[in-house]
């Protein structure tokens, strides 16, 4: 059960952006009594959960979005207004004393990622797409080729879903395995057997060089030997960043911000540090609670609950033995 402290002023506080991390920031603070307004730009709340309720196997994900909503929908002192774009005049005209920006994040569309840290040449050609601009329903041409240097659902779901579409997709990624980060999640095991029943061309090992236009040139990860495949389209999944153009209209006018009265503002969530879902709903809920706190009160636990775990257990996955 939740124990959540009642809150600590009258002040009314402004949350923008109704992705998970601003939608569990305006949850809790209105289950402590604050006044509340969540302003979202477009008119659909979620953020990169909508997305990822649209891929293929992923509509379960929606239910981040979904209870939290379910939850603001009971309380009178949370206000919610859809396709609400606020600038930072607009923010500085309304006169909110509490400003929590939780704009999220975007997938970059130059090829930086961990494996390359300068943009990739060719990225920079029409027929290249981001995630966002797949699933806004931008023309996709085939051979389809996925960099993924992320490693983590995006790349595998958009293989299956262009799949689907008809396209033949080849899914590159320099890890040893696709979509590496699903073996720490337990997915890996359904998900690399499903994508070879699909006709996914899997290559592993390989880093991204280069994009001509018709082909993208590949070099494998431990000894630079050159591969090529054809491409009509590269959908690049590598990393994003935060949309943060926002917060720092508003942070470069301190003179602006005491004259409109407002005394705080924060980034929660993606458009601070883009991480996974967990991390952005943990920072939402971090600052709903430690708003106004007292001095020394402890702040909200971040727990991994085991079942069956012992102390035993778990010195030795600690340790090792």
């Amino acid at each position: 059960p939740e124990n959540i402290r009642p809150k600590g002023s009258d002040q009314p506080v402004l949350v923008v952006g109704a992705g998970p991390a601003g939608l569990e920031c305006a949850m809790a603070l209105g289950a402590r009594g604050y006044d509340v307004t969540l302003a979202e730009a477009t008119r659909e709340t979620g953020g990169h959960i909508a997305q990822a309720a649209r891929l293929p196997g992923l509509a379960a994900w929606g239910r981040v979005r979904d209870y939290r909503l379910g939850r603001i929908g009971t309380m009178p002192n949370v206000q919610l207004y859809l396709e609400s774009r606020l600038g930072a005049a607009d923010i500085l005209e309304y006169g909110f004393a509490r400003v929590v920006l939780a704009t999220g994040s975007r997938w970059r569309p130059d090829g930086v990622g961990r494996s390359n840290p300068s943009p990739v040449e060719g990225c920079e050609l029409g027929n290249t797409l981001t995630p966002e601009e797949v699933l806004a329903g931008a023309p996709v041409a085939g051979p389809v080729v996925i960099f993924d240097d992320e490693h983590y659902y995006m790349g595998g779901a958009l293989a299956e879903m262009l799949r689907r579409d008809g396209h033949e997709v080849s899914l590159v990624t320099p890890a040893p395995e696709p979509s590496l980060w699903t073996q720490w999640t337990d997915e890996h095991h359904l998900l690399v057997p499903h994508l070879h029943e699909l006709g996914i061309g899997l290559v592993v090992s390989h880093n991204l060089v280069r994009f001509d236009g018709t082909a993208v040139h590949l070099a494998f990860v431990h000894t630079g030997e050159p591969k090529s495949l054809p491409c009509a389209t590269l959908v690049l999944t590598t990393s994003r960043m935060p949309n943060g153009e926002l917060y720092e209209a508003l942070a470069a006018d301190p003179q602006g911000l005491e004259a409109a009265g407002i005394v705080s503002l924060t980034r929660v969530g993606d458009c601070l540090a883009p991480g996974l879902t967990a991390d952005a709903v943990y920072a939402g809920h971090r600052y709903a609670e430690e708003l106004d706190a007292p001095e020394g009160a402890p702040g909200p636990l971040r727990e991994r609950i085991v079942v069956g775990e012992t102390r035993a257990t778990r010195a030795a996955e600690t340790t090792g033995w």
